[in-house]
């Protein structure tokens, strides 16, 4: 596909998602009670096919309780980002509901550890609590990483200068928000990032030269700061959203009096959106969805490894067809478009296509010089109960190509 056809695709309509996910009146986007009239009975995942296959006779069928726990376990291989070669991964998802399901979203545990079977392993930890009533949400991310990989350096940087950067990575992120009014939530948060035993893995490379840039480039960097975040959000599923708009904005103030390195501060703005194509068939997916964000730090003084880049996204699903880290500046901008779609009736297998495109600062005009990627996937479902997908997507950009596993979808 052409470069010129793939920006056309994703950027024109993608700079109006901010706008149209918070310009309807969240209760014309979904239904509050959109999960009830779901009707999985008809639907078939892995976990039917298994029962059917050893012959387990389903027990006696008993109400369904608002507090049923579902999980979602899933060992698989794929290929790491970042130039460290294929890894192990176990991924692990559960879903309850703390509240009646009319009015409560599904809280929600995912844990990923992986192992390459060399230097580079990692735990991370990422929840969703709801309160009942959706009167509280309680986000959580916590991760311990040994985590080589490469970097090209600021802006866009030359394909072939890159350096083999290894450090170690501990993250604690805490988020409590309260309700405003329907769907609308406002709270603080508190932010640890420490990077330690940072160094290139080639001798002949001193990182800060290579980077040109000198915080957070040899040794260690130690971010610890304050939030303020708002949140907008009318899906009742985020492991496979369901019509509606999502919104995030983060507000991160770092301070030396909280144990810091230096002071600085940095802007998280994300945009999401979910068009049903179908409407009158509940079981049938069919959507198109939307995703922008844009990232940027202030004063100066940020460490190097928390600067915005490709792929570090608080969940790291960005950027697919495009190897993480690959761009880095001090702001980055990043649009997504996706078609998803059931291939059988039953809901067993879909397929999805997708294109993306990134910029940065320092590579040329920072609205006009983008890097656009674009794939396909298959989906294949793993939990009707908690609507878990496997996902499988390809992707490609300019001199690069990978795929990509996933236990539920991108965003």
């Amino acid at each position: 596909m052409h470069m010129k056809l793939i920006r056309r695709l994703i950027i024109y309509p993608l700079l109006l998602v901010p706008g149209i996910g918070l310009a309807q009146n969240a209760n014309t986007i979904i239904p509050p009670n959109e999960q009830e009239k779901k009707d999985t009975a008809r639907q078939t995942d892995l976990i039917d096919i298994g029962k059917a296959f050893f012959k387990i006779k389903p027990g006696k069928i008993e109400a369904r309780t608002d507090k049923r726990v579902t999980f979602s376990f899933l060992p698989f291989g794929t290929t790491v980002p970042g130039g460290t070669g294929r890894a192990l991964v176990t991924s692990t998802t559960a879903g309850v509901y703390l509240g009646p399901r009319r009015t409560t979203n599904i809280s929600t545990a995912s844990f990923a550890p992986y192992w390459n079977f060399g230097a580079r392993f990692g735990l991370p930890l990422r929840t969703s609590i709801w309160l009942p009533e959706n009167s509280w949400t309680i986000q959580g991310d916590t991760r311990f990483l040994v985590y080589p990989q490469y970097t090209w350096g600021l802006g866009t940087g030359a394909a072939d200068r890159r350096s083999f950067v290894n450090y170690k990575y501990i993250r604690f992120y805490q988020t409590a928000l309260k309700r405003i009014k329907p769907y609308l939530y406002a709270g603080l948060g508190y932010n640890l990032d420490y990077h330690f035993n940072i160094k290139s893995d080639e001798p002949d490379i001193n990182l800060t030269e290579f980077t040109n840039y000198p915080y957070g480039t040899d040794g260690n960097s130690f971010a610890s700061g304050i939030s303020l975040n708002v949140l907008y959000d009318t899906r009742n599923n985020a492991i496979n959203p369901l019509p509606g708009a999502y919104f995030n904005g983060v507000y991160r103030i770092n301070a030396t009096a909280l144990g810091s390195n230096e002071s600085w501060r940095s802007l998280y703005l994300d945009a999401r959106k979910y068009v049903y194509m179908n409407p009158n068939k509940k079981n049938q997916q069919n959507t198109l969805a939307f995703w922008s964000y844009f990232w940027t730090v202030f004063d100066g003084k940020a460490p190097y490894l928390d600067l915005p880049s490709i792929g570090w996204d608080p969940n790291n699903r960005s950027g697919r067809g495009i190897d993480q880290n690959r761009y880095r500046g001090r702001s980055l901008m990043y649009l997504e478009s996706e078609y998803r779609r059931d291939i059988t009736n039953n809901g067993l297998l879909g397929f999805v296509v997708f294109a993306n495109a990134t910029t940065v600062s320092g590579s040329g005009s920072f609205l006009t010089s983008w890097h656009p990627a674009a794939g396909t996937g298959l989906r294949i479902k793993f939990n009707k109960a908690s609507n878990t997908n496997i996902g499988i997507d390809y992707g490609v950009s300019k001199g690069f190509s990978s795929v990509f596993l996933n236990l539920g979808e991108a965003f």
